[in-house]
């Protein structure tokens, strides 16, 4: 089997691959949470709020094959096997059948808040061992940043 190698040095592509799986995880469950949203948002709101959460799962989805491409680059195999998420994600509980319009803003405040915080703990461990890396994830930390902006605007 072809195993693609790394420029990282070992200890370098460890801290990059953690990173790198850990918002692969992350995006993905963020993708899944928004959709699950989507589907159940009901309330005055629903078109704007139905609407905005789908901008959500395609920004998460792009993402989500960057980073997992990055990886890969690297020589690292990219998990996003539904298991992998669920135990790996550091989102909270999804709300179950139907959500009211402020408590589906309020659930997406949450879980983009939660996704950035991890996010922005990977920006800094990837600062020195991959630039590169840490430069994707800046960018996919600087797009759920303007999404959690807009979410939290929504309930004012």
């Amino acid at each position: 089997m072809y195993v693609v190698k790394s420029p990282l040095s070992d200890e370098n592509l460890k801290t990059v691959s953690e990173a790198l799986q850990g918002a692969l995880v992350d995006l993905v469950d963020l993708s899944l949470v928004a959709k699950q949203i989507h589907w159940n948002v009901v309330g005055q709101r629903f078109r704007s709020v139905h609407l905005q959460l789908d901008e959500v799962v395609t920004l998460a989805r792009t993402h989500t094959d960057t980073v997992a491409e990055r990886a890969a680059a690297l020589g690292v195999s990219p998990d996003g096997r539904a298991a992998t998420v669920a135990v790996g994600s550091g989102i909270g509980v999804t709300p179950e059948g139907w959500v009211d319009d402020t408590a589906a803003v309020s659930a997406m405040v949450d879980a983009l808040g939660a996704v950035i915080a991890r996010m922005r703990e990977r920006v800094d461990a990837t600062g020195e061992p991959d630039p590169v890396s840490q430069d994707l994830l800046i960018a996919v930390t600087g797009d759920l940043e303007k999404q959690h902006w807009m979410f939290q605007a929504e309930n004012g």
